[in-house]
């Protein structure tokens, strides 16, 4: 696995690579503009140059996420056009970048069904408006709370299954979410277990990246909670598991635990146990 984290992008996108550099990263994570925010200032062509040039020289692969605000499951015109606007906006600027992937939540409703058939249509409309494009959405699964969608394996086997074209698609896993979501990984055989179910339902080969997130939440607590590495209810096993993974050994891999000045040393951490017999 290319372990990295998410970086901030204060002065500008281009200087998170560098500071994935200082943390000794493989990888990274990055947004493209304010994730609390609908709108943001465009994208320069220097900047645009700048971040590639950046990529070239630290041959660093880049993920980006998705805003915070966007729901393709709502029903609210004014927050379904803006949410809509928002991941067109975005996939827009990881295509200017070249970024490959943008990490999206799937949404939420209080209807599962009709969620999902609002997720998929949104992601038609979406892919309407971006012919063409080399970048495309990775659906983020959830860990279910309120009335997210997206917990459960089947979910998103639903949203592939309702939209025109799923081939633009991909899955981003996030640890501290499956656990919560029910899907224990803190043991081997529940490592095999959840890997192999994802697997049935989904397939692996969708998986472009997986958050690396410990949880401060028990098992299926349905709470989105992350923890450092090892110090929460998952312990070290399941990240032991995936870093020595050989389905998982090119998947960009990236920290969203909470004290970035600490990602070198999680770095480290994961790297040793994908070493360790």
């Amino acid at each position: 696995m290319r372990v990295g984290a998410h970086e901030s992008i204060a002065g500008g996108v281009s200087r998170a690579l560098a500071r994935a550099e200082e943390h000794g990263a493989r990888s990274l994570q990055v947004f493209t503009k304010n994730a609390r925010g609908w709108k943001a200032p465009p994208l320069t062509d220097e900047e645009c140059h700048a971040f590639r040039e950046e990529v070239r020289r630290t041959g660093l692969p880049v993920v980006a996420h998705g805003s915070y605000l966007v729901n393709l499951g709502s029903e609210e015109p004014d927050k379904r056009d803006r949410s809509l606007d928002c991941i067109v906006e975005e996939l827009t600027r990881c295509e200017r970048l070249g970024i490959p992937f943008l990490i999206l939540h799937p949404g939420g409703h209080p209807d599962e069904r009709r969620g999902l058939e609002l997720i998929a249509r949104g992601l038609d409309e979406v892919h309407a408006r971006t012919p063409r494009f080399q970048s495309r959405i990775c659906l983020e699964m959830t860990a279910g709370q309120g009335n997210c969608l997206g917990w459960r394996f089947e979910h998103l086997a639903e949203v592939f299954s309702r939209t025109g074209d799923a081939g633009r698609l991909g899955i981003c896993l996030d640890t501290c979410h499956l656990f919560a979501a029910g899907y224990d990984l803190s043991t081997d055989a529940g490592y095999d277990d959840v890997m192999g179910e994802c697997d049935r339902v989904l397939g692996l080969e969708r998986v472009h990246c997986i958050h690396l997130n410990d949880s401060k939440k028990p098992l299926g607590c349905r709470v989105d909670r992350h923890e450092e590495v090892g110090k929460g209810a998952l312990g070290l096993t399941p990240f032991r598991r995936l870093m020595k993974d050989p389905r998982f050994v090119s998947t960009i891999g990236i920290l969203e635990t909470p004290f970035p000045e600490r990602y070198r040393e999680a770095i480290e951490l994961l790297e040793s146990l994908g070493q360790r017999k």
